[in-house]
C-alpha cells in the first residue's frame, strides 16, 4: 500500500486556503489508487482554541473536502476536523474517508493537550479506533496521544498493524517527537506514520519532520522542516513474518493494562 503524507504549512483559521494548499501539494506527487493519504492535526485551521469559530457539523466544509479528496484520488484519506462535544466543548478528531466518499472511521483525541490549554476548550475521547484499509488494520491517533504508550498498546491488542499519528507538534519539543515515534513503532511491532505540520501560528513554530517507519522503527521516508509530500510503500507480509519470528506481543501481561 502506498502512503502519502502531506506535511503542510497551515494558514491560520482559513479553511479554504488550507484546502487549496493540500490540493496543490498532492498535485505535485503521484497518488496511486488505493493509497492512504494522511494530513496533519487540524490541517484546515491550525491548532486553534477558537471552537466557536472553527467547529462544524458532520456535513461541514472540512468533511466535504476530505470526502471529495478521497473520491478524486480513489484513495482513503485520514484528515482532521473539529466538531462539538455534548458538553459544548470541541472534539479534536481524526476522520477517515474511503474512495466512495464514505466515512470509514472517526477518532476523538483521547488526550487533549492540557499544557497548551486544550482541555479548557476540547473534551477528550474515550475510545481507540481501528479500521481496515489496503489489507492493514489501522489506528489513527492525534499529537499529544504520542506521550501515552498505553493507547498505542490498546490499538496493537485490537489488531493494529499501522499506527497513524497526525500532529501539530511544536519545534520546541522536536527531539521528543523524533524519539517517541520510533519507540511506539518498535514496542508495538507496527508500521507507523507520523505527520506533522510546518510553519508557525500566532503562538508556536512547528518543525515538521514527518516520517514513515517500519515495525523495527527504521525510517522508510522522512521530511525536513519544509512543506513536503512524503511517500512510501508498505507491505503486510514482512510485518507478519517479523511478528512470527520475534513474537514480543504474545508476551504482553494483560493484568498490567487493567485486563484480567
Amino acid at each position: 500500500m502506498q502512503i502519502v503524507a502531506v506535511q503542510s504549512d497551515i494558514v491560520w483559521e482559513d479553511k479554504q486556503a488550507n484546502f487549496a494548499r493540500v490540493r496543490e501539494q498532492l498535485a505535485q506527487g503521484s497518488v496511486e489508487p488505493g493509497a492512504l493519504i494522511v494530513l496533519p492535526e487540524m490541517f484546515a485551521v491550525g491548532f486553534s482554541m477558537n471552537v466557536a469559530g472553527i467547529a462544524e457539523p458532520e456535513d461541514g466544509p472540512t468533511h466535504t473536502f476530505l470526502a471529495e479528496l478521497a473520491i478524486e484520488y480513489k484513495a482513503a484519506v485520514v484528515g482532521a476536523v473539529v466538531t462539538r462535544a455534548a458538553d459544548g466543548r470541541g472534539l479534536n478528531q481524526a476522520v477517515v474517508f474511503d474512495p466512495g466518499g464514505r466515512l470509514l472511521a472517526r477518532y476523538s483525541k483521547i488526550h487533549p493537550f492540557s499544557y497548551g490549554g486544550e482541555t479548557k476548550h476540547y473534551a477528550g475521547g474515550n475510545e481507540v479506533v481501528v479500521f481496515e484499509w489496503g489489507g492493514f488494520k489501522i489506528a489513527p491517533l492525534v499529537c499529544y496521544d504520542l506521550r501515552f504508550p498505553e493507547v498505542f498498546r490498546h490499538a496493537a491488542l485490537r489488531g493494529a498493524e499501522l499506527l497513524v499519528v497526525i500532529a501539530s507538534w511544536p519545534e520546541a519539543r522536536d527531539s521528543h517527537w523524533r524519539a517517541l515515534l520510533p519507540a511506539r513503532a518498535i514496542e508495538n511491532q507496527c508500521y507507523l506514520v507520523g505527520v506533522n505540520r510546518v510553519g508557525a501560528d500566532p503562538q508556536v513554530t512547528y518543525a515538521g519532520h514527518s516520517v514513515i517507519l517500519d515495525p523495527k522503527g527504521v525510517p522508510l521516508a522522512s521530511c525536513s522542516s519544509q512543506a513536503e509530500l512524503l511517500v512510501a510503500a508498505i507491505e503486510r507480509e514482512p510485518l507478519v513474518a517479523y511478528r512470527e519470528k520475534f513474537p514480543a506481543l504474545a508476551d504482553i501481561r494483560g493484568e498490567f493494562l487493567g485486563q484480567s
